[in-house]
């Protein structure tokens, strides 16, 4: 496994972060302005960042988009419509934005008309249908309603591999959200004085972050290992490399955006602090495509 990014990925990473730094929202505020996600859906459609998988990327490569997406908490579709590319294709002569069905929610669901689940080896087509409530303030569910039709089978490889990009890259949404959680907090630690000092040159402070980015650092080792076996491992090698990954990145992103409320004390369990919307979509995150550690071979014996 080379770890190296090649030009055209440093370039793919590049080009998602500077999006998501220019358009993603920079507070809880920007979450309602719609002016501001219009424009964010308008530079993630004409990107074609939704159609990596049929335009030949690696799960690398949406590995990295995903994760700079989830570090600026983009608030436009994209993991949906990602995987929807990757069981489906485009579909000619059809402009709908798919999203696909996990145990019958359709997921990162605003703006997308038509929904893909996968009944065993049949793939089956449907619509998006009515909001459902949920913690992410940054992706919004919806209910998979039918008539489903049928859109063929798939093999057995391709939906073991399909489930490794699956969950690969809900953990690069999960690292990324780390990593972004991670900065609000060292910011904030850098700026806010108590006691003629600021927080981070306390030691207390400063051990939990750098705790936290040791639990940053051994997610991305993980992160990565999950995405080049994506297509480089026979699929069912990648699925248990997808497992382990999800299973390490939820845990600790969990933990990092705990970390980062503490760390900004009592404004951090404050509606106004970003601090939330990270542990929010952590937490959505991680339910999404769920592994339990028999799965991933770490259960106790």
């Amino acid at each position: 496994m080379d770890v190296r990014l090649t030009s055209e990925q440093r370039q793919l990473r590049d080009a998602a972060a500077e999006l998501a730094d220019e358009l993603g929202p920079g507070s809880v505020l920007d979450l309602a302005d719609t002016t501001r996600r219009a424009r964010l859906e308008k530079a993630v459609s004409g990107t074609g960042f939704r159609e990596l998988r049929s335009d030949g990327a690696t799960g690398v490569e949406v590995a990295l988009v995903a994760e700079e997406f989830g570090r600026g908490l983009v608030d436009v579709p994209f993991l949906g419509p990602i995987l929807a590319d990757d069981l489906h294709g485009r579909a000619d002569g059809e402009t709908a934005l798919w999203t696909v069905s996990v145990d019958g929610l359709a997921i990162d669901a605003t703006g997308c008309e038509r929904v893909l689940r996968l009944d065993g080896s049949t793939l089956l087509a449907g619509r998006v249908g009515a909001p459902v409530p949920g913690a992410d303030l940054t992706r919004a569910g919806a209910a998979a309603e039918g008539p489903w039709e049928s859109r063929g089978d798939i093999s057995d490889r391709h939906r073991h591999r399909w489930h490794a990009l699956a969950l690969t890259a809900t953990c690069a949404d999960l690292v990324g959200t780390a990593r972004g959680a991670q900065r609000l907090a060292v910011e904030y630690a850098k700026m806010r004085a108590q006691y003629g000092n600021t927080i981070g040159s306390y030691q207390a402070v400063a051990h939990l972050l750098a705790e936290s980015e040791a639990l940053i650092e051994g997610s991305i080792s993980v992160l990565w290992h999950a995405a080049w076996a994506v297509d480089e491992l026979d699929p069912a090698e990648a699925l248990q490399a997808a497992r382990i990954a999800k299973i390490y990145a939820a845990r600790a992103t969990r933990t990092v955006c705990e970390t980062a409320i503490q760390v900004h004390g009592g404004i951090g369990n404050t509606w106004e602090c970003l601090a939330h919307v990270y542990l929010r979509r952590a937490l959505v995150s991680t339910e999404l495509f769920p592994v339990r550690l028999e799965e991933a071979g770490l259960g106790l014996s």
